[in-house]
């Protein structure tokens, strides 16, 4: 029990393995007597997409038509005043889908957006399938369901219009929650239709008719979000805004090294202080998503609970914890750089070290990328109530489904106990996650101390606990070589990858690379190896995992090979995407080097890339292919002669498919690139005797708003199934800020953030 477990936190590719799992389940759903249930979409064959939709029985549809209520499937409701209630299915933490996912469905419904009321949809598995926000999967996910379930409903009042005028459905059209006979000038609104709806039967999905992308006309618009009056005005919304009758407040306080558990704390002390209502250990489980060992304070405010936290004396048992340390784990990773490959050969071609050996110019550097927090706005908070053998939970989680190892359930049920069908998670809207919330160790924590307590009780974290217990964004190292032909053309790639393990197999999250990264599989020569160094501190999906570090890496090192070749960096990159190709064939979430090229031309277009600069001004240039989405940055940089660097603009190109809502999309990229510049150059964590060192905004300096730079955004629009915009806009800001400080200062910056390099903006 006191030692830590072993299981990491679930990483990008347990989240594709969960999609699938999710997707074959719907499978097999198809082929049993649901009963009272029949499944109105299974899956989106396109996009590998999931979606669980259930039309009512033909008891509940007497119960519809007594209501005069329209319920065609789990997501929409039409009442006979005209109101239609989507709900939206997948946790909401800034990203937009309490929006966009709605947006879909009134799309093929034809409904008029002011017309609709959106609200979160209940957590259920049976309804909805996987609920959960994370690796941007939301739209592509469920963007063929979305539309299936809008469509699906569209038909039946379509059906339920021609009969009562009497003529083909046909002949009818819709617009603007209506459905309209030209040819006899009549129009019928849904909610007037809703009762005839509900009273038929329901078409078979195969057979229902979706809307080709150019009649869109919701979809592609700036649509706000449905929560930004409430937002702004202060309203109760999130997590943290949780009130229940009754209520207590608690805080819960852990070993700053991870793994460490309580000798002894001066509970008596505590438990006299003004306000606290109890104090006690828990031993926790060892599981570092779950519940580790710590001390628990339930107070009458949360101003009790933390004062009551910051006179708590613990002396704590360090034997099994962490003794982690960022210096001489860069110094081993600095020592390692000098073997050409790692202890494992991810991606190797037979030609690689002939190819390097016999290249007319070969360039080496080495990268490196430190630790960093996830510093959401709204600490970790979880609110619970445990009434008899009953649990209520109130989480502002990415993850409040019973999802394996990515959601709390496992902990709920089996080390505390409750029966699942006694267990009830609400959605709460989060402020921010970035992939922080996937892990529902807050969660954990407040069931665990609600079991204890008889009544509700709101656990908050401090910044302190947000910044000491994260799961951070794993730091890395690239040793990295090139080799050019006579002519400049890149003929080979090595890159050995320094990254972390935590159970001694395999890479933390975000700390394993694959063998199409890029960009090895367009080479005839190349290699990707890594070595994993073992640590305790924990790790997990930061925005775009992975992607977000290696993009610096390795789109600032093919800067270096076009400027060692003499070739203008655009040029020797689009050379290197060749003739338009998947890189994985019949499968439209892989990079598309026609794609890529496109949304590169198009951002070195749009930003006049090869025009004079003024002295100390450039242009750089990145490219990453990230979570299905293929996005181009130029960055407009200047720096001046005491090393300050202006950002001044960043054209940002993007091929994501269809957008659902352009004010969204535009609001994701806006946000992908603030925050990338923040993190380039100020953030990082040192760890010392597995201890996180910089523990609040004054140590860990957040960008600020006169420093973020001019955003100007394009899309390139296909027919291609969408992806999510979370993610993908991040990677390519980093390379293309380096890229254009080097153009600017002929200063090459080869470690994160740049601060430690002598810059500052």
């Amino acid at each position: 029990m006191n030692k830590i477990s072993k299981t990491p936190l679930p990483t990008e590719r347990d989240l594709e393995a969960l999609i699938e799992k999710y997707q074959s389940h719907a499978v097999s759903l198809a082929n049993v007597d649901l009963s009272r249930r029949s499944i109105l979409n299974l899956s989106a064959a396109a996009t590998g997409g999931l979606l669980l939709g259930f039309f009512s029985s033909a008891g509940s549809k007497k119960a519809q038509a007594a209501t005069g209520d329209f319920k065609p499937n789990a997501y929409i409701n039409i009442s006979p005043d005209g109101r239609i209630t989507i709900l939206s299915q997948n946790p909401e933490v800034g990203q937009g889908v309490k929006t966009s996912l709605p947006m879909i469905i009134a799309e093929e419904l034809d409904a008029a957006w002011s017309d609709v009321d959106v609200h979160q949809a209940h957590l259920s598995q049976k309804d909805f399938g996987a609920q959960f926000a994370g690796g941007s999967r939301s739209i592509p996910t469920n963007w063929m369901g979305h539309r299936q379930a809008g469509a699906t409903a569209r038909a039946m009042l379509v059906e339920a219009a021609a009969r009562e005028w009497g003529v083909a459905a046909a002949e009818c059209t819709t617009a603007d929650s209506a459905v309209i006979h030209a040819a006899s000038n009549r129009k019928l609104g849904y909610g007037t239709l809703a009762a005839a709806a509900a009273r038929l039967p329901v078409p078979d999905v195969a057979d229902v008719k979706l809307k080709d992308r150019r009649a869109f006309k919701l979809l592609g618009k700036y649509v706000t979000g449905v929560d930004n009056e409430k937002i702004v005005t202060g309203q109760p919304l999130f997590g943290i805004d949780t009130t229940l009758p009754g209520m207590l407040y608690a805080v819960y306080e852990k070993c700053p090294a991870t793994g460490g558990r309580v000798a002894h704390a001066n509970l008596d002390q505590i438990k006299a202080m003004p306000g606290v209502k109890d104090a006690f250990v828990l031993d926790g489980n060892g599981n570092i998503n779950q519940l580790m060992p710590g001390v628990a304070i339930v107070a009458d405010s949360t101003w009790a609970a933390f004062r009551a936290k910051s006179a708590l004396q613990v002396e704590w048992d360090e034997t099994d914890a962490s003794k982690d340390s960022w210096s001489e784990l860069s110094a081993k990773a600095q020592e390692l750089s000098a073997q050409p490959r790692g202890e494992n050969i991810i991606h190797t071609t037979d030609g690689i070290d002939a190819a390097l050996t016999g290249a007319a110019k070969t360039v080496k550097a080495f990268y490196s990328y430190p630790f960093i927090s996830h510093a959401n706005l709204e600490p970790q908070n979880c609110t619970a109530w445990r009434q008899g053998n009953k649990l209520e939970i109130w989480a502002p989680t990415q993850a409040p489904g019973n999802l394996g190892s990515f959601g709390a359930w496992p902990f709920l049920t089996g080390d505390l106990g409750f029966a699942e069908e006694n267990v009830t998670l609400n959605m709460i809207r989060g402020g921010g996650g970035f992939g922080r919330r996937l892990a529902n160790d807050s969660v954990c924590e407040a069931a665990a101390i609600a079991a204890r307590v008889d009544a509700p009780i709101k656990l908050t974290w401090t910044r302190q606990d947000d910044m000491l217990h994260d799961f951070y964004r794993a730091g890395g190292f690239h040793a990295l070589e090139g080799g050019l032909d006579a002519d400049g053309k890149l003929i080979a790639f090595r890159n050995h990858f320094i990254s972390f393990t935590a159970d001694g197999e395999n890479g933390v999250s975000g700390g394993s690379m694959r063998d199409t990264e890029f960009p090895a599989p367009l080479l005839a020569n190349a290699e990707i190896s890594q070595t994993l160094l073992p640590i305790k501190t924990p790790c997990g999906p930061w925005r775009a995992p992975g992607s977000n570090v290696f993009a610096f890496a390795i789109q600032s090192f093919i800067h270096e090979l076009a400027v060692a070749g003499g070739r203008d960096h655009l040029e020797f990159l689009l050379e290197i995407m060749g003739e338009p190709r998947w890189l994985a064939e019949n499968n439209p979430g892989a990079l598309h080097t026609g794609r890529a090229a496109g949304v590169i031309k198009l951002a070195a277009e749009k930003a006049g890339w090869g025009r004079d600069m003024p002295a100390g001004r450039a242009l750089g240039l990145a490219f990453y292919f990230s979570h299905s989405g293929h996005v181009a940055h130029v960055a407009e940089v200047s720096v001046e002669a005491n090393n300050k660097i202006r950002v001044h603009k960043v054209t940002v190109a993007a091929d994501v498919g269809p957008i659902v809502n352009r004010s969204g999309a535009e609001n994701q990229i806006e946000g992908s690139v603030i925050d990338g510049l923040s993190t380039m150059m100020n953030l990082h964590l040192n760890i010392e005797n597995g201890r996180i060192q910089e523990t609040n905004f004054d140590q860990y300096t957040i960008l600020r708003m006169p420093e973020a730079p001019e955003v100007e955004i394009h899309f390139v629009e296909s027919d291609f199934p969408p992806t999510g915009l979370g993610e993908p806009a991040l990677p390519p800001l980093a390379p293309a800020v380096a890229n254009a400080v080097f153009a600017a200062s002929g200063r090459r910056v080869r470690s994160l953030p740049f601060m430690t390099s002598g810059f500052s903006v």
